[in-house]
């Protein structure tokens, strides 16, 4: 049989030769010694196993951005690619639900203010390529150990309906002595609206008549994010 000529299942000695160096690339290297789309081809070689992954690979990253904003697509999006099958597609969810896990992993239980950059890290990973608007709420003990994350609210394009007095109810029942409100925009662009600035508003003035502090609101973009309190909105 001539040299890269189809063997079992339709796979060609090129490809699994490809398959075995890429592997070793990434034991020897670590993420570091690969491109995005290789990444995402060894995520594919588990959902994939007969077949060269290359071409969807980089059509994905393509099509969506980058690694990270492939493994955050809506199923339903994935699917849209051909040779995206539900199987894959699960896959790829998977992979992001343990990358936000991890995220999540590195700020709960411990003090927020020394570890505000894996915060920050955690609400992109979270939130960033989210399609819709969702308003989540990290709720923090006297000594500003995260306690809780719960997203609260889940809205539309570009809006999303928050209520104070929800809000400083759920922060009562948790005990908890401040909040940190974190919310995305799908549009990209994390500059606050006027509505997010007077929503703001309105939760601070029903957290603090309970003594509730508000330390920032995050506004989670593809790229960036905004702090209220960096802006002077706090």
């Amino acid at each position: 049989m001539a040299d890269g000529s189809l063997k079992s299942g339709g796979m060609t000695d090129h490809a699994k030769g490809h398959r075995t160096r890429l592997r070793a690339r990434f034991k020897k290297a670590g993420v570091d010694g690969i491109q995005d789309y290789e990444l995402l081809e060894m995520v594919l070689f588990r959902a994939i196993p007969r077949r060269d992954v290359k071409p969807l690979a980089k059509e994905l990253i393509a099509k969506f951005g980058g690694f990270a904003q492939v493994i955050a697509a809506p199923a339903e999006r994935l699917t849209e690619i051909k040779g995206v099958s539900d199987n894959v597609a699960q896959e790829l969810k998977i992979v992001h639900a343990a990358a936000v896990k991890l995220s999540q992993e590195r700020v709960l239980k411990r003090p927020v203010l020394s570890s505000w950059n894996d915060l920050i890290a955690y609400c992109r990973a979270a939130m960033a390529d989210e399609k819709t608007e969702l308003f989540r709420i990290l709720f923090l003990d006297r000594k500003n150990i995260l306690i809780a994350d719960e997203v609260q609210q889940r809205g539309t394009v570009d809006h999303t309906p928050v209520y104070p007095r929800e809000v400083v109810k759920r922060a009562l029942e948790l005990s908890a002595s401040a909040i940190i409100l974190v919310h995305n925009h799908p549009s990209g662009d994390p500059t606050p609206s006027r509505a997010d600035i007077d929503m703001t508003n309105h939760i601070v003035e029903a957290a603090k008549a309970l003594n509730i502090s508000v330390h920032d609101h995050l506004i989670i973009g593809h790229k960036d994010h905004a702090s209220f309190k960096s802006m002077g909105l706090l």
